[in-house]
């Protein structure tokens, strides 16, 4: 009999819904990333957020779907104080070369102890560092291989 329960329990475990899992990092068989062939010349005198982005609405919902969620209002993501659940966000950052791909892109929560503006804080200090020469533009895309939170660690501290 104990052999079947813990058949059942790795079944049940096995068969648990992609949303189910963190989505604070990208699951690297999905989102492994892409960078451009870019300088720092480029990343630094690129108006970011005003230049013109390229993941469609297609590609938007296709991510949702590679990810096993429904879409924006997925309520495996918990509402931010302004009312948003979900981010479509770049592992490799746009501001440092970044492709609009979707081997690039996944669904980040805008809530939670690890979120989609915590990234972005990040995305923006990398930037601005490597725009002053304190590092350069690889050590800086480098930061965002594997999980993004070591680099946030090492640069504003831990977490709460």
């Amino acid at each position: 009999m104990n052999g079947q329960v813990i058949f059942i329990a790795v079944v049940l475990c096995s068969t648990v819904p992609t949303m189910a899992r963190d989505l604070v990092i990208p699951d690297p068989n999905i989102t492994p990333g892409v960078m451009l062939p870019i300088s720092k010349m480029v990343v630094c005198n690129t108006k970011w957020g005003l230049d013109k982005r390229h993941v469609t609405a297609k590609m938007k919902r296709e991510v949702f779907i590679l990810y096993g969620l429904s879409g924006r209002d997925d309520k495996s993501c918990r509402l931010d104080s302004h009312g948003r659940r979900w981010e479509i966000d770049h592992l490799e950052p746009r501001q440092l070369g970044g492709a609009d791909v979707l081997p690039n892109i996944w669904p980040q929560c805008y809530s939670g102890r690890w979120n989609a503006n915590m990234k972005d804080r990040l995305e923006n200090l990398l930037h601005r560092k490597v725009c002053a020469g304190e590092i350069s533009l690889k050590m800086a895309q480098k930061e965002f291989v594997g999980d993004w939170r070591i680099a946030h660690r090492k640069y504003f501290g831990v977490s709460k």
